[in-house]
């Protein structure tokens, strides 16, 4: 019969080297793992905007309206709705300014960027297509002030009422597409 197994004898020296590997062609697949990113990046970006459609838009007649759930400043919003097609939101009548208003209601916020400013002559407020302000505006009382002498962006508060912001900071906007364009 036989005995218990003994220990584990002390570890050998190293054996020699392998032959070398075959070269890798890393430059190319580097470059496509680049590519790809981009790709998924640019994806994400558009599934994003996918999303935030489904969510649910709301309509007029001629116009789109789609809240925007992304916190952003005044010009990167502008781009933001610019690059999709459309634009920062220009309520230029009651109708346009009540859908808005309920908007941000229902998605329980206070407040979101719209597509006024008074960037290019100070008191003289435009639309973000640069036309004129007519008769219509929703501004709350005592606004515009131009608070801190920097207050050249508008935003809409959940009641409607518009209130001049400084552009810098950042909220959630609204973007307005023409629905022949969509």
């Amino acid at each position: 019969s036989l005995g218990e197994k003994g220990d584990n004898g002390d570890l050998g020296p190293p054996g020699p080297n392998g032959d070398p590997g075959i070269p890798c062609e890393c430059s190319q697949l580097r470059k496509a793992i680049g590519e790809m990113d981009i790709q998924v990046a640019q994806l994400t970006t558009e599934l994003k905007f996918i999303k935030n459609a489904v969510a649910g838009v709301r309509e007029t007649d001629n116009k789109i309206y789609l809240l925007v759930k992304e916190e952003k400043r005044y010009k990167e919003a502008q781009l933001y709705c610019h690059g999709r097609g459309g634009t920062l939101s220009m309520p230029k009548d009651e109708t346009a300014n009540n859908l808005i208003a309920s908007y941000i209601n229902q998605a329980g916020l206070t407040r979101v960027f719209i597509g006024i400013n008074d960037l290019e002559k100070e008191g003289n407020f435009v639309y973000s297509d640069r036309s004129p302000m007519q008769t219509f505006n929703k501004w709350r009382s005592g606004e515009p002030n131009n608070a801190y002498d920097e207050e050249d962006c508008v935003e809409m508060v959940a009641s409607g009422g518009w209130n001049d912001v400084a552009c810098h900071i950042t909220m959630y906007f609204v973007c307005e597409f023409d629905k022949e364009n969509v």
